[in-house]
């Protein structure tokens, strides 16, 4: 894939596809709480693959986002332990805070106007505890202990799990100060997740919890550390990109299509398929960024959705929750359900591509330039 505008189009790729399977599967999810059974229609293999994969949508974003925030401190500070802590954060800030601040406007007042399917229930918590829980990236924690917040409100889960780790990443980058010390705390990470995972068993613990997650990052750190290291060969790069999508279809697709409990064990008793779909995807970053080359397909509209995936992947739910009380107050048939779910993956990149363009971007290459800071 070939670079465009400092962006590395394949990743992009990556992050396009993965904000699909997200909002394919939060969309599958609802039309089936409203009884619309389109995934029935479909074979069972197809409907898995397509609807069962928005969990492993977000753990490719975790490697990819580990992967991003590193090489940008590489390129930045030229080694992780020089990194400075204020200019980390600010950063940081400029990028994530203006659209998570306006999200939480937003659903605040839905909450208070009663909106169907985005008021909180009181068992789960109250206004100010969701927002407070936003504001300090523990809403993993908040639902994984009084159980799922309503639409909007529950993708801020993943967005917790990264701001938390990134809180600390800088810290430890300069209290370890040697890449070999550093690598092996985030091996640990790698080590402790399938455990965390195992422990919590069927809790949302073990799909939101901190540690849970962490081997997704820590690997995408590890692989932007690996690529100053990596010889440049097209043979190497080929079989990394190989061997990485092999790991990624595996997970993705054979473990959605066929029962693979009795022929690998491992992946399932361990919980390691979260850990193999992360080194895959890990494998596949080294390969795209030392690869300067056009792909050979025609990917525009996935590196559109990977452009915007972080607007796309906090707003998307408006759509999909009015898309669907839209489409049942109709009283359309399930015949216009594939309809329903083109348009709302259609209207659901368009949302966040005006978002993007409009507001997140601007905001933030202005607070960038009234902190007198480069991009990150």
């Amino acid at each position: 894939m070939k670079k465009e505008s400092g962006r590395c189009a394949g990743i992009d790729v990556l992050r396009g596809l993965s904000i699909i399977l997200v909002v394919l599967h939060h969309t599958n999810t609802h039309m089936g709480i409203n009884h619309v059974s389109f995934a029935r229609m479909l074979p069972k293999p197809l409907a898995r693959i397509l609807f069962w994969n928005g969990a492993t949508g977000v753990t490719v974003f975790f490697a990819i986002s580990g992967f991003l925030i590193t090489s940008n401190l590489l390129r930045r500070w030229g080694t992780l332990e020089r990194v400075r802590l204020g200019d980390f954060y600010r950063l940081r800030m400029a990028r994530i805070a203006p659209l998570l601040l306006a999200l939480l406007a937003v659903l605040s007042c839905l909450h208070l106007a009663h909106a169907r399917e985005f008021t909180i229930h009181p068992a789960q918590a109250s206004l100010p505890r969701a927002l407070l829980a936003a504001l300090t990236f523990h809403s993993n924690w908040l639902e994984s202990a009084r159980g799922y917040l309503p639409a909007n409100w529950d993708v801020l889960w993943s967005l917790s799990v990264e701001e938390m780790f990134y809180l600390f990443f800088p810290l430890l980058c300069i209290v370890t100060r040697k890449p070999r010390l550093l690598t092996a705390v985030l091996l640990g990470f790698v080590a402790v997740a399938p455990f965390a995972r195992v422990h919590y068993g069927e809790s949302l613990w073990a799909e939101y919890g901190y540690f849970s997650c962490m081997d997704a990052i820590a690997l995408g750190c590890l692989a932007a550390m690996a690529v100053p290291h990596i010889p440049r060969r097209d043979v190497i790069l080929r079989w990394m990109a190989i061997a990485g999508t092999a790991l990624m279809l595996l997970v993705t697709v054979v473990m959605r299509t066929w029962n693979l409990s009795r022929i690998c064990p491992p992946l399932y008793g361990w919980q390691l398929d979260n850990t193999a779909l992360a080194l895959g995807t890990s494998l596949m970053l080294i390969a795209l960024s030392c690869r300067n080359r056009a792909g050979r397909w025609p990917t525009a509209p996935l590196r559109w959705f990977g452009r915007n995936s972080y607007e796309v992947y906090l707003t998307h739910m408006f759509v999909v929750t009015w898309g669907i009380q839209l489409f049942v107050a109709r009283g359309l048939s399930v015949t216009w359900a594939p309809m329903a779910y083109l348009a709302m993956l259609a209207l659901s990149g368009g949302l966040g591509a005006i978002l993007a363009r409009w507001y997140s971007e601007p905001l933030n290459r202005r607070l960038r330039r009234g902190w007198q800071l480069g991009r990150l």
